[in-house]
């Protein structure tokens, strides 16, 4: 992990700046010194373009800023984020510590270079288990509604063919079969050919 984007809210650049030694020192500076290639932005458009290159996002903001930011940055590329805490972005962070931080892991200016290449490696596993987490989450998400479209279409069959659920369920798998279908595409479409005739039985109800 080499390239490095850090994200920033000021608008005046550091970069040209000089620092004392009694000062903290930016997260380019220090990241630099130890051998890391870094671009920073506080632009969006600029962030969308350079993240392309980017190993991880450093955000060297205050906690509130780093969900939306968060989330701009991994609709562009997934990749770890993590939080350059400092005197400034930790006093900025004192009404707004949320539990639910979108963050990998945490860097700091007085981290050495084996601190901060061990805070990095141990930043993209925590992102990758985060990752495996979000996958897992919406695979199950996607199996409890394929099994709500399942169960209400061997609902609708046992009262118009007045047969058990497992019954339903093999006139299910033997029409998704001969459909060459898969069994949730033919449930949801007798569940929803089935709210269309109730929806007209409705309104012909209703014109009587």
């Amino acid at each position: 992990m080499r390239s490095l984007l850090v994200i920033y809210n000021e608008t005046k650049s550091k970069d040209i700046m000089p620092f004392s030694d009694s000062e903290t020192p930016p997260p380019e500076f220090v990241l630099r010194s130890n051998g890391y290639i870094v671009s920073r932005t506080h632009d969006k458009e600029q962030a969308l373009l350079t993240v392309a290159s980017a190993d991880a996002a450093i955000l060297h903001l205050p906690l509130s800023a780093i969900k939306p930011w968060g989330k701009i940055l991994l609709q562009a590329k997934p990749l770890p984020l993590l939080w350059w805490c400092d005197e400034l972005t930790a006093s900025q962070s004192l009404d707004a510590c949320e539990d639910d931080t979108m963050i990998d892991g945490v860097l700091g200016p007085r981290m050495s270079g084996h601190e901060l290449h061990w805070g990095l490696h141990f930043g993209a596993k925590q992102f990758m288990e985060r990752r495996q987490w979000n996958n897992e989450r919406e695979q199950l998400l996607g199996k409890l509604e394929e099994r709500k479209w399942v169960d209400m279409a061997k609902s609708i069959l046992c009262e118009i063919k007045n047969v058990t659920e497992s019954e339903a369920y093999d006139i299910l798998r033997k029409q998704a079969m001969n459909e060459r279908k898969r069994m949730v595409d033919v449930a949801t479409s007798i569940v929803k050919v089935y709210q269309l005739l109730q929806e007209s039985k409705d309104k012909g109800a209703k014109k009587k």
